[in-house]
C-alpha cells in the first residue's frame, strides 16, 4: 500500500529523492541542465508530498505559490522501479488537493519536451498546454501546463 505524507523541503527522504531526480535530469537535459537547475532550489518549498511503500520513500512532489491564484508544481519524481503503480498520480492529486485547501484556483508547471513520460502523464492528469511563462518563455525545450482546480 502506498502512503503519502505532507511535509516540507527539510524532509531527508525528499532531499534524497530530489538527488535522484537531479541525476536523471542531468542526463535528459544535457547542456541545458544548469539553466533549469537554477530554478529548482528546494529550500523555498514549504509544501512537499512524499510517497512511501513499506516505509521506503518511492516518490515525491511539491508546490510553491506562483501568484495569488496559482501554485507551481515542482520536483515531481517516482523511482524507476516504482513506476506504473499510480505513485505520481497519487502525489499530484494530493498536491492539487492541498493547493485547493489553501484557496488556490489552479496549478501550473513546466517540464521538458524530452521528458516524454512526464508530458504524457500531465496530459493524462488533465493538464493543458499553455504559453511558456516566466523564465521558460523563450526556452524551446520547455512545455508549460495548467490545470484549473474544481
Amino acid at each position: 500500500m502506498i502512503k503519502l505524507i505532507r511535509t516540507n523541503s527539510e524532509n531527508k527522504d525528499f532531499i534524497n529523492l530530489v538527488k535522484s531526480l537531479n541525476d536523471y535530469l542531468k542526463i535528459v537535459d544535457g547542456d541545458e541542465h544548469d539553466f533549469y537547475n537554477q530554478y529548482n532550489n528546494i529550500d523555498v518549498l514549504k509544501h512537499v508530498v512524499v510517497a512511501y511503500k513499506n516505509d521506503t520513500p518511492i516518490g515525491c512532489g511539491a508546490f510553491k505559490a506562483f501568484d495569488e491564484t496559482s501554485t507551481e508544481i515542482k520536483r515531481m519524481f517516482t523511482k524507476t522501479d516504482s513506476r506504473g503503480m499510480g505513485v505520481a498520480s497519487n502525489i499530484l492529486i494530493e498536491l492539487e488537493k492541498w493547493s485547493k485547501e489553501l484557496c488556490f484556483k489552479a496549478c501550473i508547471l513546466e517540464t521538458g519536451k524530452r521528458q516524454k513520460e512526464a508530458v504524457s502523464f500531465y496530459k493524462k492528469m488533465k493538464y493543458n498546454i499553455i504559453p511558456n511563462y516566466g523564465q521558460y518563455k523563450n526556452i524551446a525545450n520547455s512545455l508549460c501546463f495548467k490545470k484549473t482546480l474544481i
